[in-house]
């Protein structure tokens, strides 16, 4: 035993050669990721635009001296500029605040809820994955069985069934949003399952789960992190939505959805425009933003840009 585990030791240099991520140095693998995003520019303009908003959202409170719930009856629907930035809305309530705590929400749902789905989804499609067999089989007929079921009639009959929250959004998100997650981690280690340093790793003796997570899942990180990314975009619109059709986040607590559908009114449309057109812009360009950085993240991580 004493004689396996030292030839373990002397032979790891040797697995981590073999292991295609060992092949770069990793300080260099880090500046070819990120040069070619950066040539991305709607990559980058998407990011800068996020950072600029959770950097916002953070600061509200000293951004802006209004609360989002504060009502000033007296100067209902007043247009942008002076002292309201961003204008009032129904209630006199200020737009710019609320527009800010309202992304606070957003983004909230979707990285708490992506980050549970995307755990979730590596965890069965590793296993998936890596075993392959019997409960290969077993865990994509779930995952088949899940996805059968509508998206957005599943959303909506779970919402209305318990009362909207924020935590019942993120759990909601979160239990049913991780299948494509599992496909996508399936595929990548029944590719990788086979590579020459998985095998040394199986006939050094490791186990499993350190095969899993310390040799397979690291060469698989490239399309998780592009699928969570576009998977938030994703969740902010069907929050948005939800809250729009009012079975997402409830008045007054301020969400771009519940600000939209307030808006939805052919008078205040006709009159004041820029009222439902406000956080219906920031929507437009938040998802945006997740898109654009998916699309540059997936080049970036493309295997045959990195080996060149």
């Amino acid at each position: 035993m004493g004689l396996h585990k030292k030839t373990v030791k002397e032979n790891g240099s040797n697995l981590q050669e073999t292991n295609p991520t060992m092949m770069i140095k990793q300080d260099t693998l880090n500046k070819i990721i990120t040069r070619k995003f950066m040539q991305n520019k709607l990559a980058v303009a998407g990011a800068c635009f996020l950072i600029i908003l959770i950097c916002a959202t953070l600061l509200a409170p000293w951004i802006t001296k209004y609360d989002p719930s504060e009502q000033f009856l007296l100067n209902k629907l007043a247009f942008p500029g002076g002292e309201h930035l961003l204008g009032t809305d129904t209630l006199g309530r200020d737009m710019f605040s609320r527009l800010l705590y309202g992304a606070r929400v957003s983004l909230l749902v979707g990285f708490v809820s992506v980050a549970g789905s995307i755990f979730i989804g590596t965890v069965v499609g590793a296993v998936a994955g890596y075993y392959g067999g019997k409960i290969d089989a077993l865990l994509m007929r779930f995952v088949d069985v899940v996805i059968s079921f509508p998206s957005l009639f599943l959303l909506i009959t779970l919402v209305t069934l318990f009362q909207p929250s924020i935590f019942t959004l993120v759990l909601i998100f979160a239990l049913f949003g991780w299948t494509g997650t599992a496909r996508l981690v399936r595929g990548e280690f029944l590719s990788l399952r086979t590579r020459e340093f998985v095998l040394a790793a199986k006939t050094m003796g490791l186990r499993s789960t350190r095969i899993i997570f310390h040799h397979i899942l690291p060469n698989a990180l490239g399309p998780i992190i592009v699928a969570a990314t576009l998977g938030i975009g994703g969740v902010i619109l069907a929050e948005s939505a939800l809250s729009y059709l009012g079975l997402g986040i409830q008045p007054p607590t301020p969400s771009w959805g519940n600000m939209l559908q307030d808006g939805q009114n052919l008078a205040i449309m006709m009159n004041d425009w820029w009222y439902p057109l406000l956080p219906g812009f920031m929507i437009l360009l938040t998802v945006l933003a997740f898109n654009f950085i998916g699309d540059g993240l997936r080049d970036a991580f493309d295997p045959k840009t990195i080996e060149k």
